[in-house]
């Protein structure tokens, strides 16, 4: 084995955005390169001290005076055990941590770095290299760490134990005197030493569970605690400090409010309980869940039967590998956990505990039970879930107390009606994802007991369940049902959607409408054309869920029914029943959108309505503007969406009646005024009307409680303000309004909005407009619906790399803004650096995402996203030659391509719903599924980026697919879940076919998901692509055909405004800048809003460059590319090691730092000025010598280019001005920033002073360029560069006019 050499030294931590992270820069050197130059086998393992709490909450306050840990840094091999280390260097063991969490000694036998190495390898990672260098990355350390003794945490230990020498006095009378006694505050009593110093003498102790502990006011310092009941002891102890005081107050308190005695050390990462516990004689529940609890020692396992009242165990997640014997003995158990402990056995002597009502055994490997089992006659829940069951256990028909069956996810293949009648006790049975595929019948005898089945994820094609006569709640979901036969007449609940063969049925089974006491169906998704009369008939049924069917009528009710809920979305519905409202008055929601409506049917035969329905989707029908007289009888209205129909109007008499109004939903439609009698509905706080024809603001924002107005998409001329804004508007979308003006006073009104979503101004040239042009545009839309905050994000650059490419990515947080936030900052520069190392795109791109994993730090312990990244490229193999598309995904972020109208699914859904291997993958993982089908409880998918704490469930390798792009391919959509869930590929590919501009088709998929009966964040990227043959992107030829599926938007061609020139904050430049005061990080580092221009051509003719592509470029075409910006996240976000301090300082690069709720640094480098192709075979030669890559990609280095502005030299990183203007982290540089962060686009008929006054005073970043050009700012080129260089800039010498070109200083001594 190769020898160990140790680097220990005392080393600052850095702290970078979380604790306890190493630089780079300070710990590697010269001596360690070498060492891992020598073998991929060799690495180094960095032992942190044990004086500081390892991992301090995410969120939580970081104290600069925090003492720094040491650090010992260990050059080894893969082969080196513990026993090695600690021999070197005299230590007692080493200890694990992964993901911030338990921290467990290691044994003597294990090895360290091959630890690491096979956890990168589960992570994802393939390349022997790769893993030697990410194993040696400091940021692993957030994910795993090595410690040299046991880190000391000191809110554990206060929860865990707390002792002291302090002054003790007994009773509340005078008799006895204060006297410094030992003091110790475990489990739930109260320890007082008899002698000073010591516990050799007798022990006094007091139970505080029900007792009191007060202040003592007479004395500083001083608590009184006192035990329950009558015979209630006293005692006073007088702390030393105000910090002793609050700690002994603090955890006292909780012990005495508890109304049993329950001591909980879960997740202590204990390996014995401490010794003082064992004084706590009326502990009756004790949790030591999550630990690594040992058998042996003074606080082990062993001694657990000490507790002569313990009721309840908890030895959950201990690691433990074999059954405890010795809890056996603890004969007063009535509920034991031994859940995920992969245990095997069972042994016999588990039928000693005779009071034992509650055992829980799932997780496990166990196949089998011991007989000794039935005899537990008390026992009334048993959980087997998730172990090797092959069939359900014989012992259970002894078990008669035992009333549910909890077996999900075993391997039960076939189960036997008559096995259940034998165990007539058993009601409730689970057998969800297991493998069943027959379920058997073969007498004709009753199963009367049974009353709720769970048969979901199986493999089941037919179901006869006609024997099971009381049964009331059937779930059998996702199976491969042809045939379902139930008895009916008891059934109260069936679950039967995603029964792909099942859909063949186009109508219900006669049983269905026999079921006289059913409340609740749903067979959504099926082929259904009709429902019977006496189903909708029905005096029991209160929720009908009909939707994704065939359906063309619906039956008319004859008597009023109790119906609740009705849901007919996506039929062919063309009429409802005259008598659905004033026959269903229970009636609460109706969801009628995707139909053929042409009207609604009146809510009453009277003038008086006695409607209560409160939600009513209408949208994508065929309604006009007569449906409001019929609307305003439903007065109880808190929802409306009519989206997408035929309104040209809504009446104001009627809107202004429905006063309880919360939510209205008219976009799409042809409206040119909101009424103003949309004032009296002063409930109202969401307004939704984009895209439609709306010149006039509506009177909203005297709402008191409106908090989202979205009116882009219209054509909107000005906006008239109240005084002041209501304090409750939280978001104002105003794009794609192109002749909207707004003042500077306007603007002001704004600021204290916390998402203003504008238009920038246009200020491109018709030569911007030629290099800008790019064969690709987008648009995008993102909605919290009915949350309070938003946890969708989205990356969207149309100019990416240094050549025509693009990329864009969708991020989902589910519940957690945190991750989607960074991962919008970072993956886009993740990629950029991983396509310096590889070419291969499932090499570069399951790299993106691993790394990104790691540089997510703490924020990725506990949180995490799914997430999705496409990457717009030329062919590997031919970089002049097609166009690819490599996506690459994890979780349930969604890419769709639009080719030739059909809709080509790009991703893989990684859920345990939809993908069956990961679902295998996760059960023998031994990973506990709740009904819900999360993985522990917390997320549907198998794979996501963070939420490492999860590992090996959930994991971050992507599934990566390159895709040659064609000139058939129309357009791309990328989605998140909520959005996939509702609107099908092939609906959301005609929905974007119908909508030329890709904000607005972007915005119609977030609004029909949300009509559909989306509560959740929903997020759209659509990308309109325009590659012609051979992936030639330039206009062609005039033609007076109209082309099929969506154009390509056009470029205005538009002249910079003079000083004169009125603001207009056009969206005809395709340019949107999105304000946000608080949430402003989740734009950073994407192109907000679309690219595409939605202003309607003018009957004159325009004038407007030609497109050329890379194929064929203008002969004077200055193409600015764009290089993705470096991000650093405050402090109290995420541990990324993503500081610019943390590497080293890149020549040319100039960094300006800025913080908002995300600090960003944009590195801005210089870049070459070329113009099309390679003038010389030189210097096509110079570009092939500087490719890193041996199959001939080629990606070029930014070299220097020199701008004639004001005889300064400009540094711009790969992105032109224009690029820059519209970037929301560097638009303050170019725009006027409010007050509350925002930034808008400055008024030219600004006052000279004012505009002078925004000027930057700090002469750094961006705005250290000279007036005049200093002798340090010449050039420095070194020699082997010389004379290219000279030949490049003679080459180019037209374009940049002589007096304003800076003098080249050749100079080799500072190179």
């Amino acid at each position: 084995r190769m020898g160990v050499l140790f680097l220990c030294q005392q080393r600052n931590m850095k702290r970078n955005g979380s604790r306890s992270c190493v630089t780079r820069k300070t710990r590697f050197g010269s001596r360690e390169r070498d060492w891992l130059k020598g073998d991929t086998q060799r690495g180094c393992v960095c032992l942190y001290g044990g004086t500081v709490d390892p991992q301090p909450p995410a969120s939580g306050p970081q104290a600069s005076s925090t003492p720094q840990t040491d650090l010992q840094l260990v050059l080894c091999s893969t082969n080196t055990t513990v026993e090695e280390l600690c021999a070197q260097r005299d230590g007692q063991g080493l200890y694990v941590q992964l993901h911030g969490d338990l921290v467990r000694r290691l044994d003597s036998s294990e090895r360290p770095l091959q630890m690491v190495y096979d956890y990168l390898a589960s992570m994802g990672y393939t390349d022997p290299v790769r893993v030697q260098q990410e194993a040696a990355n400091s940021d692993l350390s957030c994910l795993i760490r090595f410690y040299s003794e046991r880190p000391v945490n000191a809110d554990q230990q206060e929860r865990t134990l707390l002792k002291g020498v302090f002054s003790v006095r007994k009773g509340k009378t005078q008799l006895h005197k204060w006297a410094e006694r030992q003091v110790i505050l475990c489990g739930t009593c109260l320890i007082v030493a008899s002698v000073k110093d010591s516990l050799t003498g007798k022990m006094h102790i007091l139970p505080l569970v029900g007792g009191k502990v007060e202040e003592v006011k007479r004395r500083q310092h001083c608590l009184m605690f006192s035990s329950a009941g009558s015979q209630a002891q006293t005692y006073f102890v007088n702390f030393d400090t105000l910090a002793d005081y609050q700690r002994w107050h603090r955890q006292a308190s909780k012990v005495v409010s508890q109304t049993v005695s329950l001591v909980d050390l879960s997740c202590y990462s204990l390996e014995t309980v401490p010794e003082y516990l064992f004084y706590s004689q009326d502990i009756t529940h004790l949790n030591l869940r999550h630990n690594f609890m040992s058998l042996q020692g003074p606080g082990g396992l062993l001694n657990l039967p000490r507790f002569s009242q313990l009721k309840s165990l908890n030895l959950s997640h201990n690691r433990l590998g074999v059954f405890p014997e010795c809890v056996c003995e603890i004969l007063t158990l009535t509920e034991l956990n031994l859940s995920c402990n992969s245990l095997h056995t069972v042994p016999g002597q588990i039928g000693n505990l005779q009071s034992l009502q509650t055992l829980s055994l799932d997780g496990n490997h166990l196949s089998s039970l011991p007989e000794e089992l039935g005899g537990l006659f008390q026992l009334n829940s048993l959980g087997l879930s998730f172990n090797n069951f092959s069939h359900i256990p014989a012992v259970l028909e002894r078990l008669s107390a035992v009333d549910k069956l909890a077996m999900a996810g075993n391997r039960v293949e076939s189960l036997e009606l008559c096995t259940l009648v034998r165990m007539s006790h058993l009601k409730i049975i689970d057998l969800r994802l297991n493998r069943l595929r027959w379920v058997k019948s073969e007498n004709l005898e009753a199963v009367n007991q049974v009353t709720q089945l769970d048969l979901r994820d199986n493999c089941l094609d037919s179901l006869d369940l006609s024997s099971v006569c009381n049964l009331e709640t059937l779930h059998c979901q996702r199976n491969q049902l042809g045939t379902l036969t139930l008895g009916g007449f008891t059934l109260r609940m069936l679950h039967a959607s995603s029964n792909r063969d099942y859909q063949l049925r186009s109508y219900l089974p006669d049983w269905v409408c026999d079921c006289r006491k059913i409340e609740m169906l749903d067979v959504t998704h099926n082929l259904l054309s009709e429902l019977p009369s006496r189903l909708l008939n029905s005096l029991s049924l209160r929720k009908l869920l009909t939707g994704n069917n065939r359906l063309q009528r619906v039956p008319d009710l004859l008597d009023h029914v109790p119906l609740e809920a009705l849901d007919l979305q996506h039929n062919k519905l063309a009429e409802l029943p005259e008598s659905l409202f004033y026959k269903a008055l229970n009636l609460k929601y109706l969801n009628v959108s995707a139909n053929a409506l042409e009207s609604i049917p009146p809510s009453s035969q009277s003038e008086e309505s006695l409607s209560t329905l409160q939600e009513f989707y209408l949208t994508g029908n065929n309604l006009n503007e007569n449906c409001g007289a019929v609307l305003v009888g439903h007065q109880n209205l808190r929802i409306l969406h009519i989206a997408y129909n035929q309104l040209l109007s809504f009446p104001a008499s009627k809107l202004s009646k429905l006063e309880l109004l919360e939510e209205l939903n008219l976009s799409g439609n042809k409206l040119k005024t909101i009424p103003s009698t949309v004032s009296s509905c002063k409930r109202l706080h969401t307004l939704i009307a984009h895209s439609n024809h709306i010149t006039v603001f509506p009177e909203i924002l005297n709402l008191p409680e409106i908090k989202l107005v979205d009116l882009s998409c219209n054509e909107l001329t000005e906006i008239q303000l109240p005084d002041s804004l209501p304090p409750t508007l939280q978001e104002l979308d105003l794009t794609g309004n192109s002749s909207l003006m707004l003042e500077h006073k306007t603007l002001n009104l704004f600021s204290h909005i916390t998402t203003l979503k504008l238009d920038q101004k246009s200020t491109t040239t018709a030569a911007d407009s030629l290099s800008s042009s790019s064969p690709w545009n987008h648009g995008y839309s993102e909605m919290s619906g009915q949350r309070n905050k938003l946890c969708v994000s989205v990356l969207a650059v149309d100019r990416f790399g240094d050549s025509v490419e693009a990329c864009y990515g969708i991020f989902d947080g589910d519940r957690n803004e945190e991750v989607p936030r960074l991962l919008q900052c970072t993956m886009g520069d993740v990629l950029c650096e991983e396509l310096q190392h590889s070419s291969i795109d499932s090499v570069y791109m399951c790299n993106t995402f691993l790394t990104s994993h790691r540089k997510l730090g703490m924020a990725g312990q506990k949180l995490g996203a799914s997430a999705l990244l496409c990457y717009i490229h030329r062919e590997t193999s031919d970089p002049g030659g097609n166009f690819c598309l490599t996506v690459a995904n994890v979780g349930t972020c969604q890419a769709v391509l639009c080719r030739n109208g059909r809709p080509v699914p790009l991703s893989k859904v990684y859920s345990l719903e939809n993908c069956t291997e990961e679902m295998e993958r996760v059960k023998l993982s031994k990973a506990i599924i709740t009904e819900d089908n999360k993985v522990s409880g917390v997320t549907c998918c198998s794979r996501l980026l963070g939420c490492s704490y999860l590992s090996p469930w959930v994991l971050p390798k992507p599934w990566v697919h390159t895709e040659p792009l064609c000139s058939q391919d129309e357009f791309l959509i990328l989605g998140n879940r909520a959005l996939f869930e509702r609107v099908s590929y092939q609906e959301a590919v005609c929905t974007v076919q119908a909508v030329q501009d890709p904000r607005a088709a972007a915005k119609k998929l977030c609004s029909l998901a949300q009509s559909y009966g989306c509560k959740d964040n929903i997020g759209a990227v659509v990308v309109s692509l325009h590659i012609g043959e051979d992936s030639c992107t330039c206009d062609p030829l005039v033609s007076t055909t109209e082309s099929r599926g969506p154009p390509p938007a056009t470029v205005p061609a538009t002249v910079t405004p003079g000083p004169s020139d009125p603001v207009n904050l056009s969206s005809s430049s395709g340019i949107v800048t999105e304000f946000s005061s608080e949430t402003s990080a989740s734009e950073m580092g994407s192109e907000a809003g679309s690219t595409a221009s939605d202003e309607h051509p003018s009957s004159g003719p325009v004038s407007r460059p030609e497109r050329r592509c890379s194929l064929h470029p203008a002969t004077t075409l200055c193409l600015f590319q764009r290089q993705p910006s470096c991000a650093t996240f405050s402090s109290n976000q995420s541990d990324n090691g993503l500081d610019s301090d943390d590497e080293a300082p890149l020549e040319g690069v100039i960094s300006n730092g800025s913080k908002l709720e995300v600090e960003v640094d944009i590195h801005c480098c210089a870049f070459q000025l070329r113009s099309g192709a390679p003038d010389s075979p030189k210097e096509l030669d110079f570009e092939k010598r500087g490719s890193d890559y041996p199959n001939g990609k080629m990606r070029r280095q930014n070299s220097v280019v020199v701008s004639a502005t004001n005889g300064c030299l400009l540094a711009v990183c790969g992105r032109e001005i224009a690029d820059l203007k519209k970037s929301p982290s560097t638009s303050s540089l170019f725009g006027k920033k409010l007050s509350n962060g925002s930034v808008v686009a400055p008024e030219d008929s600004h006052n000279l002073i004012e505009v002078a006054l925004e000027a930057p005073k700090k002469k750094s970043g961006y705005f250290t360029a000279p007036a005049q050009q200093d002798p340090e700012d010449q050039l420095i080129v070194p020699p082997s560069l010389e004379q290219e260089v000279r030949e490049q800039l003679r080459g180019q010498s037209p374009l940049v006019s002589d007096k304003n070109k800076p003098d080249l200083k050749w100079d080799t001594s500072r190179v």
